[in-house]
């Protein structure tokens, strides 16, 4: 009965987003450019019943009301804006959830609780019917939560927070290993929660679907015996394409799974390496328009795959490790992609690549070139450059693209803001240290931009996107690595430590 109830609602979600077909909306060619002659590749294709074509382009993370993966969309281009009412002069916090804290040693140190890079929770509103269904198939909620908040912990643990309340709404799911990505929660709303974790404090280490409904894992991948990198962490946050999981690995392979409420399987795969390299891992979540994948790695690549063939398209060379995720755009009919590095390989200090691409043929708009430097702290060398995603200007600052910067110059940590036409540094506005977590919009009625985003030593910042100008800065915690995700007038953010805060901003 209870699972009868359950199916019967996800079939009436799945059939109203079956409606909402995509205009317009054409497969991309399975195009091979010159450039993809830098790699090496091996496709796999394991499921020869189901076909690979996407076929369905509507946009099921096309909801502003949820925030389902890292950055909100398939283009990671965080579409959820907060709103104000008025220009906003404070931040106070609403409520703190703690986490559990993991002491355990391993050989990357301890990694404690709370959340890390890149740790942003993700915020679901379940209607009435799903809050039904739910009460009527799962012992593991706590709290009914009719807004909800989830989100993976370096603890090990995913937790389900109350939105409006700050208590635990599910049982909290215990993977066994530091989680540091983003997850996700699959866009059909079949419960299904595609984690994956980034530590191997105990084996096995690798991926998992989880589903929240039914509060089971359904499926985990362990290390991949073929890959061609031995490092088994998944920090990527998976996007649904089509009716396709797309998720990326740190062991160098990408992987395309079909997937429902009680199961999921590797459909194919994409192992590939940077010729005269080791294979490389992907940290940065791959972005998605149509048929076409895009993710930067370790080796220095950004790349693009058709998702139907998973045969690359395009590759271009970043000039670095880059981990901040691609994100994609549309302007003025044409296809876009933003992509920044890190400085890693290139020793103490090189350049942020900061570049803007066509996104259907690799080729390259403009590429601004910021000098930076790796920065001592807490005993440690941490790599300069970009690790924050991008943030799509809106409103008043639609012209424009942000994102945080570590070790430019003499600052340790910088927002900058670039003319998204010319690639010109418009401003760039000085933090107290260097910043990991990607920045988040709020818009008032009147049109204006500002920014949320936080530093690794505690300080939150409410800046005039326009100008650049600090509006409020205040100590509110210790280590806001992991971005936010913000909904209305609020943002609900994690810290290194073993806590989620919620923070209101008026």
């Amino acid at each position: 009965m209870r699972t009868t109830t359950y199916k019967r609602v996800f079939a009436i979600v799945a059939a109203l987003a079956a409606i909402c077909s995509a205009e317009g909306a054409t497969t991309l060619p399975d195009t091979t450019f010159s450039s993809t002659k830098g790699i090496e590749y091996v496709v796999e294709v394991r499921d020869t019943v189901t076909p690979p074509t996407i076929g369905d382009y509507v946009d099921r993370y096309d909801n502003r009301r949820h925030t389902l993966t890292f950055r909100g969309s398939a283009q990671r281009s965080m579409p959820q804006t907060g709103t104000l009412t008025s220009r906003p002069t404070q931040i106070e916090k609403v409520w703190e959830f703690a986490t559990a804290y993991d002491s355990r040693k391993t050989s990357t140190g301890v990694w404690g609780g709370g959340s890390g890079w890149t740790g942003q929770p993700l915020y679901v509103e379940w209607s009435d019917e799903m809050v039904e269904a739910q009460l009527a198939t799962s012992s593991a909620i706590l709290d009914t939560a009719r807004r909800e908040v989830i989100v993976g912990s370096l603890s090990g643990e995913v937790y389900f927070i109350n939105y409006d309340t700050g208590r635990a709404s599910r049982r909290a799911h215990n993977t066994g290993n530091p989680i540091k990505g983003t997850v996700s929660l699959d866009p059909r709303l079949n419960g299904n929660l595609y984690i994956g974790q980034g530590i191997p404090a105990e084996e096995p280490i690798g991926a998992e679907v989880f589903n929240i409904f039914t509060h089971r894992r359904i499926a985990f991948y362990g290390r991949d015996s073929k890959s061609w990198r031995r490092w088994s962490a998944y920090d990527p946050s998976a996007v649904l394409v089509g009716d396709f999981i797309i998720r990326a690995s740190e062991n160098g392979t990408l992987y395309k799974l079909t997937a429902d409420d009680t199961r999921a399987e590797i459909h194919s795969l994409l192992r590939y390496r940077r010729r005269g390299y080791p294979a490389a891992g992907m940290e940065s979540s791959p972005a998605v328009w149509q048929n076409y994948v895009y993710f930067s790695d370790n080796s220095g690549i950004l790349l693009c795959v058709n998702a139907e063939t998973m045969r690359p398209v395009w590759m271009f060379s970043t000039g670095d490790d880059s981990d901040s995720s691609p994100v994609v755009a549309e302007e003025q009919g044409r296809v876009v992609l933003y992509s920044g590095t890190a400085v890693d390989k290139q020793g103490d200090s090189g350049y942020c690549n900061f570049t803007k691409l066509d996104a259907l043929t690799g080729e390259k708009i403009w590429q601004q070139r910021i000098p930076c430097h790796k920065i001592d702290y807490a005993e440690k060398l941490r790599e300069g450059g970009m690790f924050a995603t991008p943030l799509l200007g809106r409103a008043n600052c639609s012209h424009l693209i942000f994102s945080n910067i570590c070790g430019w110059g003499d600052d340790n940590g910088t927002l900058v803001a670039i003319d998204r036409s010319s690639g010109n540094i418009v401003y760039r506005t000085r933090l107290d240290h260097y910043s990991w977590s990607s920045p988040v919009a709020l818009c008032t009625s009147q049109g204006e931009m500002f920014i949320f985003t936080g530093d690794v030593i505690g300080n939150v910042y409410l800046i005039d996107a326009l100008t650049g100008k600090i509006i409020f800065k205040r100590r509110m915690a210790w280590n806001f690595e992991s971005s936010p995700v913000v909904i209305d007038d609020c943002v609900v953010v994690g810290t290194r430590g073993k806590h989620i805060y919620k923070f209101r901003i008026s």
